[in-house]
């Protein structure tokens, strides 16, 4: 694995799910033998699905785009299903539960689910909660995601409408309702004496939202988080990497180096929040070398602390599910080091914010 934790972007999980009944030879891991129910099978395949913002969302000198990277499901980790008769307002199939193996996910459904009349509306998520709670006639359930089942990067399916007595194949098609975020950081230092003299020690991200619910509709296929229940501290980088000089030297930042592409970087999964002035922040500390302006030198400085505080950078200060934000850094030490006192003080540094698909 590396040190990229998650990628993620507006692109789709496909699985296409064949029914069969089960047969005396059929050696499923995981799936008891039952005479009342049938098996089916989910294969799963990723598609790339990239939905660009227009250029005139500028905000704050950068542009914000989406971006698309190939991710996975974790195959130790079961995906739920749920099935409702729409027309009845019956809940056919109550957070069903999908497991791995030899390549793809199984599940076993009642063999009298194949005698309903009604169209069956199906809707499956990801990773599998222990309970659900419905609403509105069971058109709408509700997921309570976990901190741990963030860090697993949830997924909710797009709803599809079968007649049982038909059925032959079910088509999911999963897409992400978390945020993947990531960072870049470079010196944009623009006088050449103080350049190349920043060593990033750590960064973090704070207050990172990390569990909540999930509502999913299933008549309409869509959903909306309710709440957040829980937030943490992300620590992105600990060690000892010297910046690069200018945009064009701009890094990925990884668990312990600074890295040039994004499969290499740390990533992690947040739940959607909405952004709250003086809430939610990135920290970054950092040592300058010592150095020599007109024969005099200068002390080196270490534990050097800079926040930005993130309200006012997203458009709305809304997080949208289901899209990656790579933050761009940039530390000027004309803001810390004068040419008058050369005494230091903690700023602001400039932000940049955008994902260029042309790299992936």
């Amino acid at each position: 694995m590396s040190l990229r934790k998650h990628l993620l972007g507006p692109f789709c999980l496909i699985a296409m799910a064949s029914v069969f009944s089960c047969s005396p030879e059929l050696d499923t891991p995981n799936l008891s033998r039952d005479a009342s129910k049938k098996e089916v099978s989910f294969p799963v395949s990723v598609t790339r699905e990239g939905e660009t913002i227009p250029e005139a969302a500028i905000t704050r000198g950068g542009r914000v785009d989406s971006a698309e990277k190939i991710a996975t499901m974790n195959s130790s980790i079961p995906a739920g299903l749920v099935g409702v008769d729409i027309e009845t307002g019956a809940l056919i199939l109550d957070n069903g539960q999908l497991l791995y193996s030899d390549g793809m996910y199984h599940g076993l459904l009642e063999r009298g689910l194949w005698d309903v009349p009604n169209i069956i509306t199906f809707s499956a998520y990801y990773p599998h909660v222990s309970s659900l709670s419905y609403g509105d006639e069971y058109k709408t359930y509700s997921i309570p995601f976990s901190s741990a089942d963030t860090e697993a990067g949830p997924l909710v399916s797009k709803t599809i409408q079968c007649a049982m007595d038909r059925l032959n194949m079910i088509p999911l098609e999963f897409q992400h309702i978390t945020n993947d975020i990531g960072f870049k950081i470079c010196d944009v230092t623009a006088d050449p004496k103080l350049q190349g003299l920043i060593h990033l020690k750590k960064l973090t991200a704070v207050r990172v939202a990390s569990a909540g619910v999930f509502v999913n509709d299933i008549e309409y296929g869509k959903g909306f988080w309710h709440r957040r229940s829980y937030y943490r501290d992300e620590v992105v980088f600990e060690g000892d990497a010297v910046l690069g000089v200018g945009m064009e030297n701009e890094m990925f930042v990884g668990r312990d180096a600074l890295v040039p592409h994004m499969s290499e970087s740390f990533r992690f999964y947040a739940v959607p929040d909405e952004l709250e002035m003086g809430k939610q922040y990135v920290e970054v500390c950092f040592d300058v070398d010592p150095f020599t302006v007109e024969g005099y030198t200068y002390k080196a400085l270490k534990d050097q602390k800079l926040k930005y505080m993130l309200y006012g950078v997203l458009p709305d200060n809304v997080m949208v599910y289901g899209r990656q934000y790579t933050f761009h850094l940039g530390i000027d030490l004309g803001k810390i080091y004068h040419s008058v006192n050369f005494t230091a003080s903690a700023s602001d540094w400039e932000t940049k914010i955008f994902e260029n698909n042309d790299e992936f």
